[in-house]
């Protein structure tokens, strides 16, 4: 199996066009985390070109974090296309039991096609595993570790890769867990941060065939730099800044020095 540094190199040398229909509240954060990895964003929900861009794509992926009739309609058709033409995809159920609405609209997308890898924060995961219906925005209300028995029935259920975020990340396949350590607490207080991780997610699968190295390669990626962000940051606003400087100055060697993994 090819090594963590070995996606970034990929993503670097190929530069996979990622496409995401995602929520617009996140949309030039995540396009430029995107770039700074060395990925092509191309941020596309008309319905009259969903299909054409699924099927240039290296990957898809689907954030539910702002939805409406229409991105929703996007949102399906994309799925549809994603699973016709065999292109990775990664969901992220950003808000899901929240509100019953987010919940049917999540239901109908994974029955549409089946993500490859699925990446939430705690009480997503967990209502989506249908284990509880409690969360509080988009933001975690549940430790991660809670979500683990939840995440590996979802991962067993769908055949596929979960991602729980949190200040320990958890990739679960099957009976593999695997976990990231990586990551600056300031990362919870920017918003789009998630979402930014799903993106990272779908480079990686954009380069990666095995979903579960892609996704501990993506969460690699985004705590390391993290922690490259945290060093030089005074704040929110600062981090930021520094956080998309780290992804773009992160090398292989990096990124292998500074991973806390057990991969």
């Amino acid at each position: 199996m090819s090594s963590i540094s070995s996606v970034l190199k990929n993503i670097r040398s190929k530069s996979p066009l990622v496409h995401n229909i995602t929520n617009y509240v996140v949309m030039n954060n995540t396009a430029n985390a995107l770039l700074a990895v060395g990925a092509s964003p191309v941020m596309a929900h008309a319905i009259e070109e969903v299909k054409d861009i699924v099927t240039v794509s290296s990957s898809l992926v689907i954030n539910m974090g702002t939805l409406s009739e229409k991105w929703v309609e996007s949102m399906l058709m994309a799925a549809e296309q994603a699973k016709a033409t065999n292109t990775p995809f990664v969901f992220d159920p950003v808000g899901v039991g929240a509100s019953a609405y987010r919940t049917e609209v999540a239901q109908k997308i994974i029955d549409t096609a089946t993500p490859n890898i699925i990446r939430g924060n705690a009480s997503e995961i967990m209502a989506l595993a249908k284990l509880t219906n409690s969360t509080k925005g988009v933001d975690s209300t549940m430790e991660t570790q809670d979500a683990i028995e939840g995440a590996t029935l979802l991962a067993k259920k769908l055949n596929n890769t979960v991602v729980i975020s949190g200040a320990i990340d958890y990739i679960i396949t099957a009976d593999t867990v695997s976990k990231i350590e990586n990551g600056s607490p300031l990362m919870a207080k920017i918003t789009g941060m998630g979402c930014t991780a799903t993106a990272l997610v779908g480079a990686c699968l954009g380069v990666e065939e095995n979903a579960h190295l892609a996704a501990v390669a993506a969460m690699a990626i985004m705590g390391v730099a993290g922690d490259m962000a945290d060093e030089k940051s005074a704040g929110p606003g600062s981090f930021q800044m520094y956080f998309y400087d780290s992804l773009y100055d992160i090398t292989p060697n990096i990124l292998d020095a500074k991973v806390k993994t057990n991969a």
